[in-house]
């Protein structure tokens, strides 16, 4: 596995895969990688000749007052769990690398990027859709990765590549969970134990929705009733959003049908975490 923070050695390596017939994954990542990211690699590698991950804290996905300076990082527990996951080249730029000083070019959404995060975070999806395209026009991959943790990028990004007739393949892959239930995230390491222990609160909510939809509940005010009350039960959460909505438009849905993405979004202390299910009924 090499490990490069140059585009045009991105290109160079990724073209002599081509010249060989080799198919091309990429699991585009802010490092601090996880069992949840280690998930993906596997899949990409799996399905495809040649792995590429993207090790990249995106600053323009970040807004004001955000995380960017704190967001953890650890390149060489990165490296190890990419090489145990059958990587084979790791993309870790610097932000210069990735935007000149005078940097004036961004791929905007409407409507899909609006609600749920995009309404707390208005910035956060044009940056993602940006650094996303930018990453496809280096490594020109047949197949890009994703978790469906975040649910909302997901769609966000299949629609973009729909949108800009974009010739990937965008595979989601399931939410990975600490065995007590919590989404895995890298944002769990700002947690500390009371809140370790109060952010469980999340998956309960999540658990409870899926279970009244799975015993034929449809009424979305009914569902999301519950799954709040859960969550004002936790004296150190605050809710962002409990919305459920369209899993590939992302607009409110009234009764449970179709492709539905019942999502959250909940503070923990100072932290901010998400959770969500899919079900089709």
């Amino acid at each position: 596995m090499e490990i490069t923070g140059k585009i045009d050695e991105v290109r160079k390596q990724v073209k002599e895969w081509r010249q060989q017939g080799l198919s091309i994954g990429l699991v585009p990542t802010m490092g601090y990688l996880h069992e949840g990211h280690k998930s993906l690699i596997d899949r990409a590698a799996a399905e495809n000749d040649r792995v590429v991950v993207s090790d990249f804290v995106n600053p323009i996905q970040f807004g004001v007052n955000e995380d960017l300076a704190t967001y953890p990082r650890d390149i060489e527990a990165d490296k190890e769990l990419c090489s145990q996951a059958g990587a084979d080249l790791i993309f870790h730029p610097q932000p210069e690398e990735m935007y000149a000083p005078d940097f004036s070019t961004y791929v905007e959404m409407q409507k899909v990027s609006e609600r749920l995060c995009g309404k707390t975070r208005p910035t956060h999806f044009r940056g993602v859709c940006t650094v996303v395209c930018k990453l496809f026009h280096i490594v020109m991959p047949d197949r890009a990765y994703f978790g469906q943790k975040d649910a909302q990028q997901l769609a966000v990004i299949r629609r973009m590549v729909r949108d800009l007739d974009m010739d990937i393949q965008i595979v989601g892959c399931p939410i990975i969970r600490e065995e007590d239930g919590l989404a895995k995230s890298s944002r769990n390491t700002y947690l500390n134990s009371e809140e370790r222990k109060a952010a469980l609160v999340l998956s309960k909510a999540v658990f409870c929705g899926e279970d009244l939809m799975k015993k034929g509940e449809r009424d979305a005010n009914t569902i999301l009733t519950a799954m709040r009350n859960l969550i004002e039960g936790e004296p150190l959460a605050k809710i962002d959003y409990v919305e459920m909505v369209d899993a590939d438009r992302i607009e409110p849905l009234t009764k449970a049908e179709g492709r539905v993405l019942t999502a959250l979004a909940v503070y923990i202390g100072n932290t901010r975490l998400i959770d969500n299910f899919i079900m089709e009924l």
